[in-house]
């Protein structure tokens, strides 16, 4: 008798081993109906898997997070199939599950072209209404390698090379289209339906290895219903309208020049102001909870990085040079290093603990082409970066006290819906230090943030190689998420550096360091924020504030006077006395996002008031000048001023 436990803890006994089907269709036809597949004691499978001896099963279905990812990597097979049938000889390669839909990396002579997407479309819904029973099969590796050699799949064979000796090979069939997988997969490709939408193209190195071939990458979206879909692709609409490169040239904020500086930021005198105002209000937040500030070298020699471990880690992804002496010098890629050194000058007592040491430093890391993305993903970029070095006893206190300072600033720029996610230790080979000392940085953050009520969940194996972290995920006005504060518990390197202070006892001692970024990079933050706001910047942000333009040229004298008081009071106020329709003007201030419009005529001039427009609304206000210089004077001031 195999007994089934299910998740209301009633249980199901069976005669003879089952499969997960069975045990839907057992429920109810309508479950089994929209089973996509099963959890065997916590274990995704498929519903054809059979269960042999006492255990918790799960049904799954398109409800769940594991359901719609089966469906998606189930989109991204249909799709291969499509690809083939449509354009024989062409390599499939990998094609992961990601956030709403999938992707999948193709090696094709051609590239493949807009056109090209719509016609897999297509095929793709064929393939679906064929619907193909999807099976799982285990094959030996030499039967794996001789079949994909044999259809000159190469890459397959690469990746089946590549598995450890003992692994388990599994590919999946639907109809005459084989692929290697680990699956599971839906029961069959009919229950994929048509909720899938085909997104884009892009190129992508076969294993994200720079020095490999191109790929092409396909994107694509799918969902359980087709509303979901629309609703999907109408947010994608309203992300267009908010992608922060076009609002960045319509602002005048920056640009970039992919042929001389590929991944670095041209930024604009406009663009500049924010970018100095974000830094301002850092520094200003950073000055009131006892930071020190520091600058240190953009480049230094290797031995650092060596030291530090970045290099053999990371040096892939620097920025080195050797110079006429022989040396090898690295473009900064992270602040660490230099902060330790500082560190490391003169005696540390524990009375100078906690020291809190914030860098705006500027760091370049070698991104691949493909992957850059505007402000979102950059080559060279300015951290707001601190490291604190405190007791072993204050670094669950300093936690604390950075998680606190992290979720008010993102307050203040309209961040309300913040996830924290505790990322543990990566497998061995990437990662420095004890399995002692990591359970100890794991547990401390961990303490941190459920002995003061913070709800977070774990993220497996994506710490830092030299210790534990907390990311920040922030929600944005589309829903979109975005990691970008973090918290980086480390034992590690203070003690590669060999970095100390005098204890009480009169004897060294071992500092924890802690690295800390809470925009992330001024870079990134400001092109989610952007988003976010659709470029609706608060006005003590925005680089231009307020824009005075008459209706007629007989009040810019007026409208001048107006201008400059504006002005005397600090605001970034400018005169538009252009011999225009005020319409256009209204129209061309808008697009640039200026927040506020001060239109004048001769009532104006004669009551010595000012009838304002704010940007997005169609209410206008008329105020007395000094009731205006007043009201935007506050508006503009920094909210870190009064924090």
């Amino acid at each position: 008798m195999i007994n089934i436990k299910l998740p209301d803890n009633s249980v199901l006994e069976f005669k003879e081993p089952i499969q997960g089907l069975e045990i839907a269709q057992h429920i109810s036809q309508n479950l089994a109906q929209a089973a996509f597949a099963i959890t065997v004691n916590g274990k995704l499978t498929d519903l054809t898997t059979p269960i042999t001896e006492d255990s918790s099963v799960t049904i799954v279905t398109a409800k769940t997070t594991e359901g719609l990812n089966i469906l998606r990597h189930t989109a991204a097979h249909v799709m291969a199939q499509a690809v083939q049938e449509l354009f024989p000889g062409t390599q499939v390669t990998i094609g992961p599950v990601i956030e709403n839909g999938f992707y999948y990396d193709f090696a094709k002579e051609d590239p493949f072209t807009t056109e090209d997407l719509e016609k897999i479309e297509r095929r793709m819904e064929e393939i679906v209404d064929r619907n193909l029973p999807i099976e799982r099969q285990e094959w030996s590796r030499e039967q794996a390698i001789h079949y994909f050699s044999e259809k000159k799949e190469r890459y397959k064979v690469e990746i089946i090379n590549d598995l450890p000796s003992d692994a388990v090979i599994s590919v999946y069939k639907q109809g005459d289209y084989i692929d290697l997988c680990r699956g599971p997969h839906l029961p069959s490709t009919g229950k994929l339906g048509k909720a899938f939408k085909l997104t884009k193209i892009a190129g992508a190195y076969w294993r994200g290895d720079a020095t490999k071939e191109m790929l092409q990458r396909v994107y694509g979206v799918a969902f359980a219903e087709r509303k979901d879909l629309k609703d999907y692709l109408t947010l994608l609409e309203e992300a267009s309208k908010r992608d922060h490169r076009k609002i960045g040239k319509e602002m005048d904020l920056f640009h970039f020049e992919p042929e001389y500086a590929p991944g670095a930021v041209f930024w604009h005198d406009k663009g500049y102001k924010i970018y100095r105002k974000l830094i301002d209000y850092m520094r200003h937040r950073q000055e009131n909870n006892k930071y020190i500030e520091i600058a240190t070298p953009r480049i230094m020699d290797r031995g650092l990085w060596e030291i530090s471990g970045h290099w053999d880690k990371y040096g892939a992804h620097n920025y080195s040079g050797e110079t006429e002496d022989g040396r090898v010098f690295c473009v900064k890629p992270m602040s660490c290093p230099g902060s330790l050194l500082i560190y490391k000058q003169g005696i540390k007592s524990y009375r100078d603990l906690p020291l809190r040491m914030a860098e705006f430093g500027i760091v370049n890391r070698y991104e691949a082409s493909g992957s850059l993305m505007g402000l979102m993903r950059v080559r060279e970029f300015t951290q707001d970066d601190a490291h604190i070095f405190c007791t072993p006893e204050q670094m669950e206190e300093e936690c604390v006290h950075t998680i606190k300072l992290i979720l008010d600033i993102y307050k203040d720029f309209g961040f309300e819906d913040i996830k924290i996610y505790l990322s543990t230790r990566p497998d061995s080979i990437y990662r420095i230090g004890s399995d002692e000392v990591w359970d100890l940085s794991e547990k401390a953050l961990a303490n941190a943030l459920e002995r003061h009520g913070y709800k977070y969940e774990i993220n497996p194996g994506e710490g830092a190689f030299y210790g534990p972290k907390l990311e920040f995920i922030l929600k944005d006005a589309l829903g979109r998420k975005w990691q970008c504060g973090t918290i980086q518990m480390d034992m590690n390197l203070p003690q590669r550096f060999d970095i100390s202070y005098i204890g009480e006892d009169g004897e060294k001692h071992r500092p924890v360091m802690l690295h800390r970024a809470l925009f992330g990079s001024i870079e990134r933050f400001l092109g989610i924020l952007i988003e976010h706001l659709a470029g609706k910047l608060p006005l003590w942000l925005s680089p231009e504030q307020v824009v005075v333009t008459p209706i007629r040229s007989d009040v810019n004298d007026y409208a001048s006077y107006i201008t400059e008081r504006l002005k005397q009071a600090g605001l970034a106020a400018t005169a538009d006395l252009r011999n225009e329709k005020i319409t256009y003007k209204i129209r061309e201030h808008s697009l640039k996002k200026i927040p506020v419009i001060a239109v004048i005529v001769e009532k104006e001039k004669k009551e010595k008031t000012v009838t304002i427009r704010r940007l997005g609304l169609e209410k206008q206000e008329t105020k007395n000048l000094e009731e205006l210089i007043n009201l935007l004077t506050q508006e503009a001031v920094m909210p870190s001023r009064n924090k």
